[in-house]
């Protein structure tokens, strides 16, 4: 075991460590062997009385770091020390506790405590090492932790450093998963009113997985046998391990950005749970939800359901259903409008039948109106006509009278002062009209009859 030697010990030039140990070759790793104590006579024999040396003795020579007050050691090389053999001591390894005192500091590391009946030992989770585990424990959980033995030199506690962690069930995957979906489901993303229809028939397909997976294959297949025309826009990202949800995040925006496809698909081929949690992760399913363009999630197969199932437009069983629920099939297609200009043929032909009885009813019932509308016009005509007539001053001339005029016909004369003895005037009778002469002008309301004239009898301007 290679160990550092400590800052403050003393040196014989030996190359000792503080426990007076050869350092050992790099291809063996040994647990560190005390210093070797000088041989009993007999091993029943008593240990000899140890006696504490002066201070202000001087190191004797060949004397190892600690061995006596003169060559005393710091306490910061004896944590260090401590840390660096028990580090090379254990390899990192899974020990099974239960939490308790969890606590999350502000700069992100976690730190708490794992327990058993007899004993406990403090832990610590760095922020750089959580991506390793989907959530915090609670206290009081089970789990089987892996790490490293050391000590924090500062306290000189014996801590174990956390590089992942299970517990018992799938209980820290679950947790996780729920907290996920709780904030999708807050934000409104779970709601199925937010999820858009799919194009009929795409130009152009997003493919975003692993350029190197089974499913990638998949969805070539079977989009090329649907629909030869499709054109596939493959965008690579990583489908598991660490750096995926980033790279499945960076996909999806840039097929944002470009805007020139009519569907995504994204996802990958079966695996186990832990292949699969890129897709449960909640920037990834954030990111799927956020897409400008309608989505499609065909993650594992069909038992298997993740977050991006939930937020996305459609769901797939597998990407080879992705692949067919995104493009349709050519030959299917065709025939379906060939079926439909059939229909359309014949619902134009009905429709240009119907359309001509229909217009042959409405002339039919257009002529029957426009005859008893003459009528009822022409019976009003002649009502009205015989109105007209009976007020007319010809009817008055047909009984047998005439109208006294002026002789250049200008005015009527209707009054006896419209007369003058000897004047001249003009009666118009029924057939004609009648020059006349005044010869005598009488006042209406005497005894001596109506006016007289050369011709015939006149009374107040109209002549019998």
């Amino acid at each position: 075991m290679s160990r550092r030697r400590p800052s403050d010990g003393v040196s014989d030039g030996l190359s000792l460590d503080l426990f007076g140990a050869e350092p050992a070759a790099p291809a063996r790793r040994e647990a560190p062997r005390a210093r070797a104590e000088p041989s009993s006579p007999a091993p029943a024999a008593a240990s000899p009385e140890f006696t504490i040396p002066p201070l202000t003795a001087a190191p004797e020579p060949h004397e190892f770091p600690g061995s006596s007050a003169a060559s005393a050691v710091g306490i910061s090389t004896l944590t260090t020390t401590a840390r660096e053999v028990l580090e090379g001591a254990f390899m990192p390894l899974w020990v099974r506790g239960e939490v308790s005192d969890f606590k999350k500091h502000r700069n992100g590391h976690w730190y708490f405590s794992l327990r058993d009946e007899s004993a406990q030992v403090r832990c610590v989770v760095w922020a750089r090492d959580q991506r390793n585990i989907p959530a915090a424990p609670d206290d009081g959980t089970q789990v089987s932790a892996l790490g490293q033995v050391t000590v924090y030199v500062a306290r000189g506690d014996l801590q174990l450093t956390v590089k992942a962690m299970e517990a018992a069930g799938d209980g820290l995957w679950r947790k996780a998963l729920e907290l996920a979906r709780q904030s999708l489901e807050r934000d409104g993303l779970l709601a199925s009113e937010r999820k858009r229809r799919l194009p009929r028939f795409p130009r152009r397909v997003a493919v975003v997985t692993s350029p190197s997976g089974a499913a990638l294959h998949d969805i070539i297949s079977v989009a090329r046998r649907r629909w030869p025309a499709v054109e596939l826009v493959i965008v690579p990202a990583k489908v598991q391990g660490e750096g995926a949800p980033e790279e499945i995040c960076a996909a999806l925006e840039m097929v944002g950005r470009w805007k020139d496809a009519d569907v995504v698909i994204v996802g990958r081929g079966g695996g186990a749970r832990e292949d699969l949690w890129a897709f449960n992760d909640e920037r990834v399913a954030r990111a799927v939800a956020s897409c400008p363009i309608p989505t499609i999630s065909a993650v594992g197969h069909e038992v298997d359901f993740t977050l991006c199932d939930l937020v996305a437009d459609l769901r797939a069983a597998t990407p080879s259903a992705a692949a067919e629920a995104a493009v349709p099939v050519h030959a299917d297609t065709v025939a379906k409008v060939r079926r439909l200009s059939v229909e359309l043929r014949g619902a134009i032909g009905r429709r240009i039948a119907f359309g001509e009885e229909e217009r042959r009813r409405v002339a039919r019932s257009l002529a029957r109106g426009g005859e008893r509308l003459l009528e009822r016009r022409n019976a009003r005509a002649r009502q009205l006509a015989g109105r007209l007539n009976a007020l007319s001053p010809l009817a008055t001339l047909a009984r047998g009278y005439a109208v006294a005029r002026s002789e250049d016909g200008s005015r009527t004369l209707s009054s006896v002062e419209d007369f003058s003895e000897g004047g001249s005037f003009s009666l118009l009778v029924r057939d004609g009209s009648v020059d006349a002469t005044v010869s005598r002008v009488k006042p209406g309301g005497t005894d001596n009859g109506p006016a007289q004239v050369d011709g015939p009898e006149t009374v107040d301007g109209l002549v019998r």
